[in-house]
């Protein structure tokens, strides 16, 4: 099973989350049929100002099979008009994040690299996440198990 569900009101606090936005966060969804990618939507009004980066609690987890990864990107009209970029490149979420001790929390952090301010509406697309099935070698020995969030395997 794969689906977007909101964290905890507790968890989306904690992580630098607005209490007052919780009930409007969006889960992700695609724009039409032909789309790839799922709109990850502003929980709050965002502005990222020139040459500014901005850590965004999205309010949102993911759970899905183990042989796929989410990978996060910004939306690409936003990276063309302000250069827009994460600043890890490309946001992989694994499958054993969902069960991380932040709940899979899935947090975007961006750089607006451009020379004008960036304001999203509340509501509005800011990302986009793109599932991806993914192969093992035949010699895969993995088996360390995840407890913490965001970065805890490094």
């Amino acid at each position: 099973m794969t689906k977007f569900e909101k964290v905890t009101l507790a968890r989306f606090v904690s992580d630098g989350g607005d209490e007052n936005a919780y009930d409007g966060i969006k889960l992700p969804c695609r724009a039409t049929v032909g789309s790839a990618g799922y709109d990850f939507y502003a929980p709050v009004k965002l502005i990222i100002r020139a040459g500014e980066t901005v850590k965004i609690p999205t309010g949102i987890r993911c759970a899905m099979e183990s042989d796929l990864v989410l990978a996060i990107f910004p939306r690409s009209g936003l990276g063309f008009k302000y250069k827009l970029a994460l600043d890890n490149t490309v946001g992989i979420i694994d499958s054993d994040y969902y069960g991380a001790d932040n709940e899979g929390h899935i947090m975007i952090k961006m750089t607006n690299r451009s020379d004008k301010d960036l304001e999203v509406e509340a509501g509005k697309a800011f990302a986009q996440g793109i599932f991806f099935k993914y192969y093992l070698t035949d010699d895969d020995s993995a088996a360390g198990t995840r407890t913490g969030g965001f970065g805890s395997t490094t």
